[in-house]
């Protein structure tokens, strides 16, 4: 039976393995669908601390991960597929099949942006293309982007632009935002933002070096196309917690976000919950890592208790 196992490698789970491992907890980490989590999909982090002259995202994650293998963190490619919380242990089930037993566990599997399916996605991400403002916005200085969805996310991302951005569309494919009023309110007397109501992006379009240089739009209304030029789009229609494997056996909200208590705490003994797949607000790779920090010294402190009784 394994001490802790830990679900996900991103900032959180990376964080929580280095933590554990140092406690001599030899924690087992699966790596998931997406190594890395969001962070590997990322070109350039400036706001993490330490980094003067910002760091690549994925080059953050090898050198999280190589910190946590020297303090003897043990990975896995597998992913969690299923969950059995028991009275003396917690079963979880990898890639739908085996089972494996363990005293803790860490649930740190993040949080997946919701794209549009367009040709091009993959390829674009972190080349003109992201779901988050507030860590890429600062390389979009004084040229025009664009931010799709009508939600308060949406209204967040485009009001946050204004600081660098020359020019902010706000595509959404409906007449009126379903942001809150206030939130709404603050968009359409910007100066600096544009609503393009009824309109859905339908291509995008990169420059010869692979970066975003316009993209296609389409009213649903009138079916008029046309060719908008933007250096960014900021896609801003939601996040889906990796979350599916806790369903009915965790407390989740009504969008699938983990619930926690104490900051990283389940319902059920022993098992800690850590970064996006429980945080709707701040999604940041930093604060994702406080709360794997939090998860693995509470995990220690649980197994302690455990081995007094």
């Amino acid at each position: 039976m394994e001490k802790v196992i830990i679900v996900g490698s991103g900032c959180a789970g990376l964080t929580a393995a280095i933590y554990a491992a140092r406690a001599n907890l030899n924690p087992l980490v699966l790596e998931g669908a997406q190594p890395g989590g969001q962070l590997s999909t990322t070109t350039m982090v400036e706001n993490f601390p330490g980094f003067t002259d910002g760091i690549d995202g994925p080059q953050l994650i090898i050198n999280m991960h190589a910190q946590a293998e020297k303090f003897g963190a043990r990975f896995s490619y597998a992913e969690a597929t299923g969950f059995e919380p028991l009275n003396s242990h917690i079963r979880l089930q990898v890639d739908e099949k085996e089972w494996l037993a363990t005293e803790s566990l860490i649930i740190a599997s993040g949080a997946s942006a919701r794209w549009l399916g367009l040709e091009n996605e993959e390829k674009l991400i972190g080349h003109g293309l992201t779901s988050c403002a507030t860590c890429d916005g600062a390389f979009y200085r004084n040229v025009p982007v664009a931010v799709v969805g009508g939600g308060d996310s949406a209204a967040e991302e485009a009001l946050f632009l204004t600081r660098f951005a020359s020019r902010i569309y706000l595509v959404h494919r409906r007449d009126k935002l379903r942001a809150s009023k206030i939130m709404a309110d603050r968009v359409l007397a910007h100066p600096k933002i544009e609503p393009i109501w009824n309109t859905v992006i339908t291509r995008y379009i990169p420059d010869e070096k692979g970066e975003m240089r316009a993209v296609d739009l389409r009213n649903v209304v009138t079916h008029e196309e046309r060719e908008l030029p933007v250096a960014c789009v900021f896609v801003a229609i939601g996040h889906e917690p990796n979350a599916k494997p806790y369903s009915g056996k965790l407390e989740m909200d009504k969008d699938g976000y983990l619930i926690t208590k104490r900051l990283v705490e389940s319902k059920h003994p022993g098992v800690f919950i850590a970064g996006d797949v429980a945080d709707r607000v701040y999604k940041q790779a930093v604060t994702a890592a406080g709360a794997g920090c939090a998860a693995a010294m509470e995990a220690e402190r649980y197994l302690s208790s455990l081995e007094k009784h």
